[in-house]
């Protein structure tokens, strides 16, 4: 199917009818940019992050390796996952916001696009396997999801969501779940 603006817009709008973790999804998007800018957050709202990235999958995900990467997480020292969480806030680009996420155990480029979305939900998106489909099946990618990507192949990924949502006239979450719902 064809990415336009009302498909975007209709998908994006039975995202939030259908998707069960609409509602989290909303209120940390709300809630997380502001305390991981402000260092007022805990464990579990970091690890909330990485949660959520293998979640929102509802079941395709492999359980084994979701609760290994869930636990893996929590291994990290919290004064390590505060110094990674605030660099990246304070980073430049991309690159160096992934750079100091992936420092962290159980986060590589996919889990740290989730903080990098929840850092700064303006300006950046998640990547995964369903929506790098759906931008592939609307040929904005050519390539398949390289599993997993690379921080230059994010960067692509980015660069292609930003210019689709500013066609579109959306921001990166609309995009996000329009994506999502579209890989459904």
């Amino acid at each position: 199917m064809a990415l336009t603006k009302s498909v975007v817009d209709s998908q994006a709008r039975d995202y939030r009818r259908r998707e069960p973790l609409y509602a989290v999804e909303a209120e940390n998007r709300e809630t997380l940019p502001a305390a991981f800018e402000s260092g007022e957050y805990g464990r579990r709202d970091a690890a909330w992050v990485v949660r959520w990235y293998y979640r929102r999958f509802l079941g395709a995900y492999p359980d084994d390796k979701r609760r290994d990467a869930e636990e893996r997480f929590w291994d990290n020292d919290f004064e390590a996952v505060r110094d990674a969480i605030a660099a990246a806030v304070d980073a430049d680009d991309a690159a160096a916001m992934i750079d100091a996420l992936t420092a962290l155990e159980a986060v590589d480029v996919p889990v740290a696009s989730a903080f990098c979305m929840f850092i700064d939900p303006d300006a950046y998106v998640v990547v995964g396997p369903r929506v790098w489909a759906a931008l592939r099946e609307a040929d904005e990618l050519s390539r398949p999801y390289p599993d997993p990507p690379s921080v230059s192949e994010y960067e692509t990924y980015l660069e292609r969501c930003r210019s689709v949502a500013d066609r579109f006239d959306c921001d990166l979450w609309m995009l996000y779940r329009a994506l999502w719902r579209q890989s459904a």
